[in-house]
């Protein structure tokens, strides 16, 4: 005869979690299914129905949907079997189950974590095709409800519906197949605190060194090689939770890009360490120990340690010069000797006068970088969160 119209409504109970890494996600539903057979019909003198429970099911037909693209399920059985068949005088019927089914969900992660994924659960009959078997939506797009307390730790759902479509097999023909869609809009406030805003304080933090006088090899290398290395952390922990897609994801775009303002700022002091070698190696060429320059062993050993060695240090600022003679005499008043007021005299003038001498001792460059390296970087941001929100 003529196809059996079976109907279908389902109330999600919940979904009870979202898998990147597995491209699934599960669900808990309770799938209902409508159909008329007269031969189970009755007489009832009140038309009230008769409730079976499973052990009827395996003497009656029932049609036979299965879930596509699943993974795992089970129909729930504490404390028994959660399968309810109800039977009405005029032979319709209602087969009711408990189910949760694990599915696939093909992600797209091009724009991770500003993404937002569309999943389904399809449903069709497994034996047969649509000469056999008619599915469709019992209450139409009112067919499927939810649990209004329903909500995701990563995800907001943003809607759910109902739509119905047809399946081809070429051995076995044409199926009529049901579709649950959702949307899924990840919660972006978690990546921001694990992930962006550590990647733009280290970028931030890796600026410091422009501002540290560049004879300190020591501190602006540290510096340097730190934010490096925590910037990788950073990469690598956002990677190990995610699956291994062969395209770029948006936050790959923006850890890439501010690992890369962090190498750079490397660079760039090695830059300026270089040239500076260069430009004092030239004049103290021509000029040997001229005043304000230090000697050879004065710029050995601060590219060493980072530190103004007395022993090593002859300068010669005009201010700085008339302070030194001046605390001098008055050492030398007080009884003070010779060498004691060598000491103090450069402890002291060092201490006061060790900003201008930084600020003196400052490189173009880092002049420069001071301006370009945030705007650059300010440039990005605007442009990056422009583009994916």
């Amino acid at each position: 005869g003529s196809p059996i119209p079976v109907g279908i409504d389902v109330q999600v109970e919940s979904i009870d979690s979202i898998s990147e890494v597995d491209m699934d996600f599960t669900m808990t539903l309770y799938l209902r299914h409508y159909w008329k057979d007269e031969r189970l019909s009755f007489r009832s003198n009140k038309n009230k129905s008769m409730t079976f429970d499973g052990r009827l099911i395996k003497k009656i037909w029932i049609p036979d949907v299965f879930f596509v693209h699943s993974k795992r399920s089970f129909i729930h059985d504490t404390t028994v079997e959660n399968v309810m068949l109800r039977v009405y005088p005029d032979g319709n019927v209602l087969f009711s189950l408990r189910i949760t089914v694990s599915a696939m969900c093909f992600m797209d992660f091009s724009r991770f974590p500003l993404d937002t994924q569309n999943c389904s659960l399809e449903l069709e009959s497994y034996a047969y095709n649509e000469d056999d078997l008619m599915l469709y939506w019992k209450h139409g797009n009112k067919s499927l409800s939810t649990d209004e307390h329903i909500s995701l730790s990563q995800f907001f759902i943003e809607e759910f519906s109902a739509s119905s479509g047809l399946a081809f097999y070429s051995s076995t023909g044409w199926y009529n197949r049901l579709f649950i869609n959702f949307a899924l809009r990840r919660h972006i406030f978690f990546f921001l605190l694990q992930s962006y805003f550590p990647a733009m304080l280290m970028v931030m933090l890796s600026w410091v060194s422009f501002w540290i006088d560049r004879r300190a090899v020591p501190a602006r290398v540290s510096l340097g090689i730190t934010t490096v290395l925590t910037m990788s952390t950073i990469m690598t922990g956002v990677s190990a939770s995610m699956p291994q897609v062969s395209y770029i994801k948006a936050v790959d775009v923006y850890l890439w890009t501010s690992f890369l303002f962090v190498f750079l700022s490397v660079i760039e002091y090695a830059a300026v360490n270089y040239l500076t070698t260069i430009e004092e190696r030239n004049q103290l060429k021509k000029r040997g120990k001229a005043s304000g320059m230090y000697s050879i062993d004065a710029v050995q050993a601060m590219a060493f340690d980072g530190c103004f060695h007395d022993t090593d240090v002859d300068m010669d600022l005009t201010d700085f010069s008339d302070r030194c003679e001046e605390n001098e005499t008055r050492a030398q008043a007080a009884g003070v000797s010779s060498t004691d007021t060598t000491h103090i005299k450069r402890k002291r003038c060092l201490k006061g006068n060790m900003g201008r001498i930084i600020l003196q001792n400052n490189h173009v460059i880092d002049t420069y970088s001071r301006i370009i390296f945030p705007s650059v970087y300010i440039v990005f941001n605007v442009f990056y969160w422009g583009l994916y929100i």
